[in-house]
């Protein structure tokens, strides 16, 4: 069970930080070619890119864990517990919502790509696999959506302060 909530407590890390440093060494490698060689690879910028793709799907998903993603709270300051664990029980509905709508296209995009055998242009690999990013990203989000209105919920029921996550100014 510690191995669980371990991965639950840092996945979203450990792949954030596999993809930045994929992203970082390629980079590295063909900015060093570039200017040492005077020669690139199409395979180098399609691996940073499809890295940074999943770095930022990735990383909305610690976002919604963390809330804290960009919002305006000023009115969050001047409600009670309740309502505001109510309002952000509410954001979390909609935004579950939301997320099984692209979820579900996101997917009939990924079946599109392997229906038709679409390969990326340099690396000669599934297009399916570059965009999985977004299904991977929304199914996530859905997951840390579904913790985050069990824990406001759980704040509601006790009368507890509700996580509102950290500020990024204060």
């Amino acid at each position: 069970m510690d191995t669980l909530r371990l991965i639950d407590r840092n996945a979203e890390r450990w792949m954030l930080l596999v993809f930045y440093v994929m992203l970082v060494i390629t980079m590295a490698i063909e900015v060093l070619r570039r200017e040492v060689f005077s020669y690139s690879s199409i395979w180098g910028e399609e691996v940073v890119r499809y890295a940074f793709i999943y770095l930022a799907w990735i990383g909305a998903s610690a976002a919604v864990k963390d809330r804290a993603h960009i919002r305006i709270d000023v009115i969050m300051h001047y409600l009670g517990r309740r309502m505001k664990a109510l309002l952000y029980m509410l954001g979390d509905i909609v935004m579950f919502a939301v997320a099984i709508v692209a979820l579900y296209w996101s997917l009939e995009t990924v079946h599109v790509s392997l229906n038709f055998g679409s390969v990326t242009a340099g690396l000669r690999v599934s297009q399916a696999w570059a965009l999985m990013a977004v299904p991977l990203g929304f199914a996530l989000m859905m997951w840390r959506l579904i913790q985050s209105f069990i824990r406001d919920f759980k704040a509601l029921r006790d009368g507890t302060d509700v996580y509102e996550g950290d500020t990024l100014f204060d």
